[in-house]
């Protein structure tokens, strides 16, 4: 349970996400328990019917997306949460609810993989959060915090952007960062999201003309005259919703570019370096889609792409770059992390190559 002290609490990331979406306006939840998630769903099953919301666990982490399906047609701030195999679980009704286009939150804290894997941190469901990652020509938005309060801070725009665009977002973190502890300012707390009307919900036809949310289109070119209005949709979220953070890049020659946790742990390798008279820097992506392709408009000598991967946010740095510069990588899997000193050999090693 979070610890007050004087103007901040003390909140594990899984914590911070599940208070978050309650100030952020969050009226459903739906999940099912999964390791290293279950603080999330535990301060859920807690907080939801004391702050006027509904709290289920489904009896499947398949059921549970449905569930967010329905209350989001009903017109509910809805939401589930999951780690890696759970959240491939998921993927059918993902896809259904960005061919609805239904507004829902989705958090994968996530876990070494693949198959059952096991508890430690990963980041391998990087191509499965920002391909779409069920069947269909389809995107999510996906945004990757890196600390305590940020996991607060990015579920107002959550739910904000999901209701703005019709369009479910991921929050993608990693069973390190869900479980780690760190103090979240209080005033924060007082956050709220954004009114959107939603004339198009299922909230009974009194008045208006019937409301149909639906993903199945069986008339010639009806499905075709959907897949081309969703990339259009694609197109202005592109342009739109680009974020990320950089640090220490305007003079670097080499530039890490690391998302989430390991984002921290090259920030500290970066400090390091400039102590030793290197001229390094980061850029941290906080959209993964869209891919902050911003922060590669002015190029710099050299990138060194960080991942809990074998490369996968690699693919959109070079994609990025596009083949005018180096882009080097380090990453582990399974639950292997990426030491802060052996970034700082790999900077070395290619600094002056």
């Amino acid at each position: 349970m979070p610890q007050k002290h004087s103007n901040k609490i003390l909140m594990s990331g899984n914590e911070a996400i599940a208070e978050g979406a309650l100030c952020a306006g969050c009226t459903f939840y739906a999940g099912y328990p999964i390791t290293p998630q279950n603080e999330l769903i535990g301060y859920m099953a807690l907080h939801m019917q004391e702050r006027g919301g509904v709290f289920i666990q489904a009896e499947s982490e398949t059921a549970a997306i449905n569930m967010v399906f329905g209350a989001s047609a009903a017109g509910a701030r809805a939401m589930t949460s999951s780690s890696s195999p759970g959240v491939s679980l998921k993927q059918e009704g993902i896809s259904y609810i960005a061919g609805a286009e239904l507004p829902a939150v989705i958090v994968n804290i996530m876990r070494g993989g693949p198959g059952l894997g096991n508890i430690w941190p990963g980041q391998s469901d990087y191509f499965q959060a920002t391909r779409g990652g069920g069947h269909g020509d389809y995107r999510c938005i996906v945004l990757a915090p890196a600390s305590v309060q940020e996991c607060f801070d990015l579920m107002r725009s959550a739910f904000d952007m999901a209701d703005k665009y019709r369009n479910p977002v991921l929050i993608l973190g990693d069973g390190m960062l869900g479980q780690m502890m760190e103090p979240l300012k209080v005033q924060s707390l007082k956050v709220k999201g954004q009114k959107f009307k939603k004339p198009w919900a299922l909230t009974g036809c009194a008045g208006r003309k019937p409301n149909v949310v639906k993903s199945f289109f069986m008339n010639e070119g009806d499905l075709e005259k959907i897949n081309l209005k969703l990339q259009e949709k694609y197109k202005v979220i592109q342009q739109k919703e680009e974020r990320w953070q950089d640090y220490l890049v305007k003079d670097a020659q080499v530039v890490l570019v690391a998302y989430g946790s390991m984002a921290r742990i090259a920030k500290s390798a970066v400090e390091a370096l400039r102590a030793k008279g290197k001229k390094v820097g980061l850029i941290r992506p906080i959209t993964l889609w869209p891919f902050p392709r911003g922060a590669f408009k002015k190029l710099r000598n050299k990138y060194l792409v960080i991942e809990m991967s074998y490369g996968q946010m690699l693919e959109d740095v070079q994609l990025a770059v596009n083949g005018k510069k180096s882009v080097e990588f380090i990453g582990r899997a399974g639950g292997g992390v990426p030491a802060e000193e052996a970034i700082i050999a790999k900077v070395n090693k290619i600094y002056h190559g």
